[in-house]
């Protein structure tokens, strides 16, 4: 069974969840934030976001982008070479 999100079709047919656009209410579930943080940070400028007729919309590939800039995850570290010791 197709998900949701696989459901949602383009117009010629493919799927195209890179444009999708989200409501507030939308991005709140997914980021898992209340959705007067969502607007908080939308109006302050620190999460990427426009307004339509006075109400807030995302992108969701800005969103995803903006996620994996703000991760505090880093890189895993490259492996220590053993260095061999003077004889």
């Amino acid at each position: 069974m197709a998900t949701p999100a696989k459901q949602r079709m383009s117009v010629m047919g493919t799927t195209n969840l890179e444009g999708e656009i989200l409501t507030l209410d939308e991005v709140a579930a997914f980021l898992k934030a209340g959705k007067r943080t969502v607007y908080r940070f939308a109006q302050s400028g620190e999460i990427p976001a426009f307004k339509l007729g006075g109400t807030w919309r995302f992108r969701r590939s800005e969103l995803e982008h903006w996620i994996d800039q703000n991760s505090n995850q880093r890189a895993p570290a490259k492996p220590a070479t053993a260095k061999k010791g003077r004889r």
